[in-house]
């Protein structure tokens, strides 16, 4: 099932059936808010508002783990975030696509893992997002006439500030194309719950590099996000009537043969989370 992460200016799958809505606890604590269950295309999809209801949650306080877990243990197998980001790069507009393939993480006071405790894992994450989910939104951008740039390195940054000048040709240097606050560690949860997951990187600004351009500000980001929501929901709904990408990565597998704890070590309401993490959810836990 696809589950849709929604960023500053996506509340909600707008135009879409309502089928369920989930008020759900989870070991590590409430979601940002409710998980809405929608019908797309004859399709359930879920979707959560990343900031919340009203957008309450900064970046840092975004109950990261929680989220995750949440669409994992509803049925979700495929993530797609939607979020807003500023560009480093001349060559991608305000209103551009993008869909990275690479993330710089300069977060400093997030939870950064579900074995911070108690139990200890390590999963790779040389490639953050799931390439096949990456390629399905890229050829349903293309369909819709909303075509997206199929690489790029996002920098997250602890936020909620903007950067300064000098950081942002600092990660101008470092070869990067867009910035944003949330991709981490939600890139990093999602492949410790086996989810393949993928960002529909939405560029409002030029950040603060461009002297030619106005410097980012909340009043410029709004701008632009009227126009990046639609163009998001249309390639969601394309993405969703062309089916989900196979699961012939190894996104789902990411968690075997990562931990490191001994068996017998591991606390009992860990292994109950784990499970859950290592399955297809509630349905087979």
């Amino acid at each position: 099932m696809l589950a849709i992460i929604g960023g500053s200016g996506v509340y909600d799958l707008e135009g879409t059936e309502p089928v369920e809505r989930f008020e759900i606890e989870t070991p590590f604590g409430r979601p940002s808010g409710p998980v809405h269950k929608a019908r797309v295309r004859n399709r359930d999809v879920l979707f959560l508002a990343r900031h919340g209801v009203g957008h309450v949650y900064s970046p840092t306080t975004v109950p990261y783990c929680a989220n995750i877990f949440a669409l994992k243990q509803l049925g979700a197998t495929h993530v797609v975030s939607l979020s807003s980001v500023g560009s480093l790069r001349e060559e991608f507009p305000p209103r551009s696509l993008v869909t990275p393939d690479q993330i710089i993480d300069r977060t400093v006071g997030r939870e950064r893992s579900f074995f911070e405790s108690g139990v200890v894992a390590h999963v790779g994450l040389a490639d953050p997002f799931c390439t096949r989910l990456r390629t399905g939104l890229g050829e349903a951008a293309q369909l819709v006439g909303r075509p997206v740039h199929p690489h790029g390195t996002y920098v997250c940054i602890e936020g909620p500030q903007f950067s300064t000048r000098a950081e942002s040709n600092l990660y101008r240097s470092w070869g990067a194309t867009v910035i944003g606050m949330t991709a981490m560690p939600e890139a990093r949860l999602a492949r410790e719950a086996g989810l393949c997951y993928a960002m529909l990187a939405m560029v409002t600004d030029y950040d603060v590099w461009h002297d030619a351009e106005e410097d980012v500000s909340v009043e410029l980001v709004n701008a632009n996000l009227h126009a990046n929501s639609e163009s998001a929901r249309a390639i969601v709904s394309q993405l969703v009537a062309e089916g989900l990408p196979e699961r012939i990565c190894t996104c789902g597998s990411a968690l075997e043969q990562a931990v490191m704890t001994s068996p017998e070590r591991i606390p009992v309401e860990a292994e109950r989370w784990m499970r859950v993490l290592s399955s297809g959810g509630l349905r087979s836990a």
